[in-house]
């Protein structure tokens, strides 16, 4: 009969195996007065060729028997038992008569089976739901696990329904896998969905230290999603839970690749403000980041605190710090950490030497840029491109040419083409101190490289040829430079401008007349510059030519220029240049000729008196641009007139001059105590007609109107005084001479104004005689401008007293 029992069992279990989805049910029998007890597996829905029949009235009373049929509905076996279990509300099995709970590792099984079977939907849950036994948050936790990485989906719908079910309760460990499975199959919007549950289960439990927490904040923040790990965060902290060192680190990770360092600080400083502990990967993230941000205190600060927390600060911590210092200009802190460096076992890389040598050369400490330098190649560095450039111009632009040229050398030597700005800096430097050999080598080195020198080398270095005087090669360079696509008008005219300074007028003219002949023109200033200079050297044969060109080209022959040629033509004793002269004056075109030729002409063909003529000439003058040249043409007409004994046009010139207020302060009247005329701004001819013009003027205030003053005063300034009081003192003046001012007593003014001989000289109606009166007054002013009067003293006007 025991057989019996093992063949039933067995065509059981083999008809039972047949369907897919297969549950446990085990079942009880008494044979032969022994109790048989077999496990066998059955099906949810059971098969049609096979059926077990219950005769049960009450599911919680014992059933009078149990029938066990086959295929055919034959009746296998019979016998006494008790109901079975209920799925989904027992938690354990019938052995006889007796519970027997289920194994964790059978209920998780059979959790995996169905979730790896149906992977998610109704379906799924439905048959979660028959489940035979009642779940816990264990077999769920253990099942998510042994699911696989990629089923994301499948694990959060277990989940949903785990939370669905009344024995639910919140875990930590069951947040912490379902985020970790759903971030390995990328399901981001998951991880908010369970992100949300875990916000709400805290709520509810009062429990603040998840870890799931700072596991979504990580996943999101490694995935790059930057909005929702932050306000993940935001929301972590509006509930009062805490984060971790590890989340802090991957959101300012993520900030700090995101371009967004000011967030990044701002995450780090609520770091410190939590009380959160700061790690290795903390110091490594911020001290860099601070550093190149501008903020060294706070990064030093953090690399201080580091050491005294004995970690060991890795290398790209002591690279930011070196190169944010010296960037700064705090050299030597930066020296302190590079030696700090060393102390800990570390050698600097090439880009820490880098660093270190382009901060001494931007801070001028060029001296420890090159040990710097030699400490680099000791250490088998080679230095690069950049570095070269910026050491060569650093000391080229210091003047340290033998060291700038040394370093160039070994940049040559080692393959590196210097650059058109390394190139330039070094000839203009070169050029700049005049070392033309020097100049020229680096210009040659330049067009053999193929390298075009700019607008600024090809300027330097001309005008270096220019100072040298090398014409014929300053034509060829600028015939060169032309050739390349330069623009070179205003470079050849800068060159004959320096010969102009330098007053080689020879060399001038021949580079004017090889700018002609290449077609090169300059403007009207230099040619003007050069016709100066031309009148200057007495070349009046060059300098006509130079004057008629400008007046062609539709210059402006001003009242200034036109000055300046008469004065020329008052200082000149030579009569084949006087005629040269008046003919370039008349070149000038300008409308104070016209009044100078009918100035020396008679009332007849003047048609008009002299001080009309003057008066007429005077008022077409624009006073408010040209008041200082119209002031610097009297002076300079003033001293021609009495150096042509023309005495009366001299007077009418000073008259009209001092109507239209070009000497406004020169006489001043304060009633009764002092009458002055002040003639320290005026040429030695100008201040003589002014003086007896004057004085004329005194006489007839004193004699005709009865008004004298306490004292009358001559201003001259220590150039005039000896000239006018040689004047005076030959009509025996009582002016007394001080050192720059003559003074008289109104009195005896008066009485001197009553002497005939007096009376004569200032009516001018003494005759001009070759021994007197200002005869040789050329003499006593080289220059006819106030400003350049000779300071020796002049001669005497007269010869004795006897006039």
């Amino acid at each position: 009969m025991i057989n019996r029992s093992r063949l039933i069992s067995r065509y059981i279990y083999n008809n039972l195996r047949l369907h897919s989805s297969i549950s446990l049910l085990n079942y009880n029998h008494t044979f032969n007065n022994r109790l048989l007890t077999s496990t066998i597996d059955v099906t949810i829905k059971p098969n049609p060729s096979f059926h077990v029949r219950s005769y049960c009235n009450n599911k919680n009373e014992f059933t009078e028997e149990i029938e066990y049929l086959d295929e055919s509905g034959n009746v296998i076996y019979t016998g006494k038992g008790i109901r079975s279990v209920e799925a989904g509300v027992d938690d354990h099995i019938m052995v006889g008569g007796l519970k027997q709970p289920f194994s964790n590792a059978y209920a998780v099984g059979k959790i995996v089976e169905i979730v790896k079977r149906w992977k998610w939907g109704p379906e799924m849950e439905t048959q979660l739901d028959k489940l035979q036994f009642v779940p816990n948050m264990v077999h769920v936790t253990q099942a998510l696990k042994m699911t696989g990485d990629g089923d994301g989906d499948a694990c959060l719908s277990l989940f949903k329904w785990a939370k669905r079910q009344e024995w639910y309760k919140p875990s930590d460990e069951c947040y912490v896998v379902v985020i970790d499975r759903l971030n390995k199959s990328r399901d981001f919007d998951g991880i908010q969905s369970v992100f949300d549950d875990l916000v709400a289960d805290s709520g509810k439990t009062m429990v603040n230290d998840f870890d799931a927490f700072s596991r979504v904040v990580q996943c999101l923040a490694k995935a790059e999603k930057l909005e929702v790990s932050f306000c993940c965060f935001k929301k972590i902290q509006e509930s009062g839970c805490k984060v971790d060192t590890k989340t802090y680190n991957s959101l300012i990770t993520l900030f700090l690749d995101k371009g967004l360092p000011f967030k990044a600080f701002e995450i780090y400083e609520n770091m410190e403000g939590s009380g959160c502990s700061l790690d290795l990967a903390t110091y490594e993230l911020m001290i860099p980041n601070l550093a190149r941000s501008g903020r060294i205190d706070a990064a030093l600060k953090l690399f201080q605190q580091m050491k005294e927390k004995n970690l060991k600060p890795g290398f790209t911590i002591f690279a930011s710090l070196v190169d944010s210092l010296g960037k700064a200009g705090r050299l030597d802190a930066s020296m302190k950490i590079f030696m700090e460096l060393q102390g800990f076992g570390l050698k600097p890389s090439a880009t820490m030497f880098v660093s270190m040598i382009e901060s001494y050369v931007k801070a001028g400490k060029l001296d420890t840029a090159i040990r710097m330098w030699d400490e680099m190649k000791k250490a088998r560095f080679r230095p690069n491109y950049g570095l070269y450039t910026m050491v060569v111009e650093a000391h080229a632009k210091s003047g340290k040419l033998e060291t700038a040229m040394s370093v160039f050398s070994d940049m040559e030597k080692a393959g590196f083409l210097p650059t058109p700005t390394t190139y330039s800096c070094l000839l203009e430097m070169h050029a700049g101190s005049g070392q033309v050999d020097a100049a020229m080598k680096l210009y040659n080195s330049m067009s053999n490289a193929g390298v075009r020198p700019g607008l600024t080398t090809y300027t330097a270095l001309l005008t270096l040829l220019a100072k040298k005087k090398l014409v014929d090669v300053a034509a060829k360079i600028l015939l060169e430079m032309k050739a390349t696509g330069y623009s070179v008008d205003v470079t050849a005219s800068d060159v004959l401008m320096v010969f102009i300074k330098d007053a080689s007028v020879d060399l001038a003219l021949r580079w004017l007349r090889f700018m002609g002949s290449s077609g090169i023109r300059t403007n009207n200033f230099i040619i003007r510059q050069l016709f100066e200079s031309c009148m200057k050297n007495g070349l009046y044969d060059s300098a006509k030519p130079l004057l008629e060109n400008y007046v062609d080209s539709a210059a402006k022959v001003d009242l200034i220029l036109y000055t300046s040629i008469l004065a020329h033509l008052v200082r000149c004793q030579d009569e084949q240049s006087e005629r040269h002269l008046m003919s370039i004056l008349s070149a000038t075109k300008h409308k104070a000729h016209e009044f100078m030729c009918g100035l020396f002409t008679g009332p007849e063909q003047r048609k008009q008196p002299v001080l009309s003529f003057v008066r007429e000439f005077f008022q077409n003058i624009d006073y408010e641009s040209e008041e200082g040249a119209a002031r610097y043409f009297v002076n300079v007409l003033l001293n021609y007139l009495v150096l042509m004994g023309q005495i009366n046009r001299a007077r009418c010139v000073w008259k009209v001059s001092y109507e239209n207020k070009l000497f406004p302060k020169a006489i001043v009247f304060d009633q009764h105590i002092a009458w002055s005329l002040d003639v320290r701004n005026l040429s030695v001819g100008a201040a003589l007609i002014a003086v007896v013009h004057t004085l004329h003027r005194f006489r007839k205030r004193m004699l005709y109107y009865g008004v004298v003053p306490r004292r009358i005063k001559l201003v001259t300034g220590p150039t005039l005084k000896i000239v006018v009081a040689q004047m005076l003192s030959s009509v025996e003046s009582p002016f007394e001479v001080s050192k720059v001012v003559l003074r008289a007593p109104g009195e005896s003014v008066s009485e001197w104004f009553k002497k005939p001989i007096v009376q004569q000289f200032l009516l001018n109606e003494i005759p001009s005689r070759s021994d007197i009166l200002m005869h040789k007054l050329n003499i006593l002013f080289p220059s006819s401008a106030p400003e350049l009067r000779s300071l020796h003293p002049p001669k005497p006007l007269v010869g004795g007293r006897g006039m």
